[in-house]
């Protein structure tokens, strides 16, 4: 229960520090940015998801919609600011039942009339309801929750109002004797001064923890503010107004470019928003779940790393995404996969890795891409190999009959293989950037650029397949892999800097059969500029 959690938080520390959210998204950052809890703004509410003023223009179920969602998206407590409960006592019995029963873990009623302005409202008088009307929400707040643990906060707004000190004093005893778990004590006040003198007062008479909103006096810190006595310091609506600056930059910048470009350097990348809303664990539990879910494998296409060679044509996107006739590399291999029946498709960036947005593709990053090779940028993907998967580097060109003759193998591990262009065919010289291949009786037997003219009698076309009966062969052998902390990895440095056919000869070493598929023509490698003018000049 997160009621539970909160009561456990208040326990074990000085204070707690609340992030104020007005949706699902800002709840979720509140929590990756390391907050105690989430306090659900009405005031952030009104205004993000109506466009309304904070006057309980909203109801209260367009409110706890708005909260529900907020709460699903963390897994920290939730306190919902309900203004002023909604009405009357029995508003408020309704609001403690669904509130509750959604999971919220408190919530903050205040002594203002129904409907309410907001505190801050400029120029705005405020008057409040009498001490005993206030009393009777706390009361039948109190009498209907469930949970023991659920806690209600008593707001008054005595010092907003202009009644005094003894005022505030005498409301929050009265609103301590009936049955609330805290006061939040309001000031508009540009300095903590009236903060301070409640704080010294209440320390004398008042037993349960003190709340605070330092919005109108934003110097002090949730530690200073412990100190005089403060439990809850809650940073309500700065992540709100941060986003309409930052919003309206974006905007504004990309109608002065008239491109979206523009943007880049002030946004995150898709793929961190994909993340934040759990895209990655989608992919994991349809797997995991959804039996037959599809007929044909994924496909894991690796394009992580940067290639000066191709500089400066790669300065601004990778190599991936280099266009040829009107589509990138990309855009090309995802036309050519889905042709083939192969709908999930899952790409691996790194360098440039923003750039990469292809509807339906699902993109991941290989962060530490400038220090690690292509086998640690395939594992990054390893949430989409479950069913087996077809493997394909970024930067080879393919045909249809090369992706369906690989699909139509049935072996557990395929390499395609081109038999045509050995290494004594190419000039007599070795051309050591090319993955070679040994084939004997249908099987690769060797694989990479250390193989010899003598040894080699094939390349391999950067395309592979695994059944999903290989799997556990492939995990267990990357497991061991990373278990190897220093020396070298097949043909590699380290484990951690090898590249594909690495990892297929430790595979082929460790017993796994690599079935041999192998073509003579319809694909190319776009390993040089060369090569990269001549896809240009081939393709119709």
């Amino acid at each position: 229960m997160k009621s539970k959690l909160l009561r456990d938080l208040l326990k074990k520390k000085s204070h707690l520090v609340l992030g104020g959210a007005h949706d699902a998204l800002s709840a979720k950052l509140i929590e990756e940015t390391g907050y105690d809890a989430v306090w659900a703004s009405s005031f952030g509410i009104s205004a993000a998801t109506r466009m309304l003023p904070d006057a309980n223009v909203l109801t209260m179920t367009e409110m706890l919609e708005a909260v529900k969602g907020m709460a699903a998206a963390v897994n920290i407590p939730l306190i919902a600011d309900c203004d002023n409960g909604y009405g009357n006592v029995h508003n408020v019995m309704r609001m403690v039942r669904e509130y509750e029963k959604a999971g919220i873990a408190g919530v903050s009623i205040e002594d203002n009339p129904f409907p309410k302005k907001c505190s801050l409202y400029p120029g705005e008088r405020q008057i409040l309801v009498d001490i005993g009307e206030m009393a009777g929400r706390i009361k039948a707040a109190k009498s209907t929750q469930v949970s023991k643990d659920f806690f209600v906060i008593a707001r008054t707004e005595a010092l907003i109002a202009d009644m005094g000190m003894e005022e505030a004093l005498r409301r929050a005893l009265a609103y301590e004797e009936a049955g609330a778990d805290a006061i939040l004590i309001h000031s508009r006040k540009s300095t903590p001064d009236e903060i301070i003198t409640f704080c010294a007062r209440w320390k004398k008479v008042g037993r349960i923890p003190l709340v605070a909103v330092p919005t109108k006096y934003p110097e002090i810190t949730s530690k200073e503010l412990s100190k005089l006595g403060i439990k809850i310091a809650i940073f309500a609506n700065q992540a709100l107004r941060a986003s309409v600056k930052a919003m309206r930059e974006v905007l504004t910048d990309m109608r002065k470019a008239d491109k979206p470009g523009a943007a880049i350097p002030n946004i995150v990348p898709l793929d961190e928003v994909f993340r934040m809303v759990g895209q990655p664990v989608m992919e994991e539990n349809e797997a995991k779940f959804v039996k037959g879910f599809k007929k044909k494998p994924a496909a894991i296409i690796v394009a992580a790393g940067f290639e000066q060679n191709f500089w400066p044509l790669n300065q601004d996107r990778p190599k991936a995404m280099l266009e040829i006739k009107g589509k990138s590399i990309l855009e090309r291999q995802v036309e050519v996969l889905r042709g083939a029946g192969i709908e999930r498709i899952v790409v691996v960036g790194g360098y440039q890795g923003d750039k990469i947005q292809i509807p339906g593709v699902t993109v991941l990053q290989n962060k530490a891409y400038k220090t690690t090779g292509m086998l640690k940028s395939l594992f990054c993907a390893e949430s989409a190999m479950s069913d087996g998967f077809v493997f394909c580097y970024g930067d080879v060109l393919f045909e249809d009959h090369v992706i369906e003759k690989l699909l139509k193998a049935k072996s557990d591990f395929n390499l395609v293989v081109d038999q045509m262009p050995t290494p004594n065919q190419k000039n007599g010289s070795r051309k050591s950037e090319r993955d070679w291949a040994h084939i004997e009786d249908h099987q690769v037997t060797a694989i990479g650029h250390h193989l010899t003219s003598k040894q080699a009698n094939g390349e391999f076309a950067g395309l592979a397949s695994f059944s999903k009966h290989a799997i556990p062969a492939v995990r267990n052998a990357y497991a061991a892999a990373l278990k190897k902390k220093s020396g070298r990895y097949q043909n590699a440095a380290a484990a951690d800097r090898a590249q594909f056919t690495d990892f297929a000869q430790d595979l082929i070493g460790r017993g796994q059969k690599a079935h041999a598929v192998t073509i003579r023509s319809g694909w190319t490698d776009i390993h040089s500029f060369a090569d990269y003018q001549k896809a240009w000049a081939s393709i119709s």
